[in-house]
Parts: C-alpha cells; structure tokens; sequence
C-alpha cells in the first residue's frame, strides 16, 4: 500500500464552499458537543426520576422503573434511532407524523432525545446504587424528622446518592459523547448545513472529496480525544470539591 499523507490537505477550501476542510470538523465538533449536551441533560432529568422511581416502597413505581430501564438498556441504541426516527411517525396519526417528518433539523432533535433516553437507563442504575449504598439511618432519621417521602429524597438521599455517584457519572457522559456519532446512521447526513453535526461525517465529506482517507478519520479520533480530556479533567475537579469524606470518592 502506497499511501500518501497530506497534512496540508485541512487548510485546503471545501469543496462545499464553507471555508476549509479544518472549518468543516470544527463545526462538526460544535454540534456534536451540542448533541451531547442535550442529550446528558434528557439522560440526567429522566434518569434520576427512573433511579427514585426503582427505590420507592410502591411495587408499581418500582415495576414502572424497572421496565424503563429493562427496554432502553436491553435494546441497541442503533434500533432505538431507527424506531424514534423512521418507525415513530408511521405510528402516529397522519397530521402529526407529517409534522414530526417536516421539523428542522429532525435528525438532530432525534439524536439528543434518543441517545438521552439510552443513556436515561444507565444513569437511572447508577442513582439506585447510590441511594442504595446510603446507611439505613439516614432514611429512618428523616422519617423520624417527619419528612416526606419527596422530602426525604430531595433534602436527605439526593444529595448524598449523587455526591457519591459522581465518578460513574462521568464516565456515562463521555459516553454519551461517543454515542452520538451512531446519529450519522438517520439521515445527518442528507442536510445541507447541520448535516455536519457529526465529526464521522465531517471525516467522510473530506474522504469523499479529497480521498485522504486517514487525515480525515486520524483528525475525528483525536478530535474526541481532546473533548474527553478536557471533561475527565473538568470532572475530576468537581469530583474532589463533591466529594463525601468517609465513602469511596472522599477521603
């Protein structure tokens, strides 16, 4: 194999008329920390209501929660896409499947809710391990207190369960990051402009025009390399400030 590298080849103009083949994965790097971001912010809300929910004394509430997490973890987040994407608006009525076909930047919208809802279960059994973890006296003190079950949980437990769980949170974000680039599979990259809402796709339009396969693909991986660094180091500090003495993540 003859192969020969171009460095150069990312300061050279897109064909695209956007700028540089540089600006084309700089922009893809932009959407998808935006992608991301949305999605660990559905993933956190809707977790941490599924990780109560698998903690309550109610059976139903419990059988409610571990369905949650049973479908969304047991499936591949490909197929989810797939079913939220293409299988959803078939389902329902005409008007609104038509209306859900006809939103910009559909596949965007599709992405952060569905990577979000996948990775809405994992958060969920991470919540339920932390307020697990948590001594017994604690939850009987604020009964004794007469606190709610709902103030129980969100003075008392709360606290404490995500202070704990903090370092397994961070490694379902960087998750949730990389998860992000199965989204090129509905439609990303049919767009015009948002359509390089993935770094994947920004590789392959400079495979596609410019045949520098590796540049391309070399350029993406170390373009995820530096976002998780750069969130492992932030996390780390929060980690230490949060960080309970006499458990497992304080001293």
């Amino acid at each position: 194999m003859n192969y020969h590298w171009n460095w150069w080849i990312f300061w050279e103009p897109a064909p695209n008329g956007t700028g540089t083949y540089l600006d084309m994965l700089l922009s893809g790097l932009v959407l998808t920390i935006e992608t991301a971001i949305c999605a660990w912010i559905i993933a956190l809300a809707s977790g941490s209501i599924v990780g109560v929910l698998r903690t309550l004394p109610s059976r139903t509430a419990s059988w409610v929660g571990f369905a949650w997490v049973e479908f969304f973890r047991n499936t591949p987040l490909l197929v989810q896409l797939f079913l939220w994407f293409f299988v959803l608006p078939e389902l329902l009525p005409p008007s609104w499947g038509l209306w859900l076909k006809q939103i910009p930047n559909a596949p965007f919208y599709t992405a952060a809710i569905g990577v979000g809802l996948f990775m809405s279960a994992r958060v969920a059994e991470q919540l339920r391990a932390g307020i697990g973890s948590l001594p017994r006296g604690q939850k009987l003190a604020a009964t004794a207190l007469g606190l709610t079950t709902a103030q129980t949980y969100r003075y008392v437990l709360l606290p404490m369960a995500f202070r704990i769980i903090m370092p397994p949170l961070t490694s379902e974000f960087l998750s949730t990051i990389k998860n992000t680039s199965v989204a090129i599979t509905i439609g990303l990259i049919e767009l015009t402009g948002e359509a390089r809402a993935m770094q994947e796709f920004s590789a392959r339009a400079m495979q596609e025009f410019s045949f520098q396969v590796f540049e391309a693909f070399t350029a993406a991986t170390l373009l995820y390399l530096l976002i998780n660094i750069v969130v492992v180091t932030a996390m780390r500090f929060l980690e230490r400030g949060l960080a309970v003495p006499g458990y497992i993540t304080g001293k």
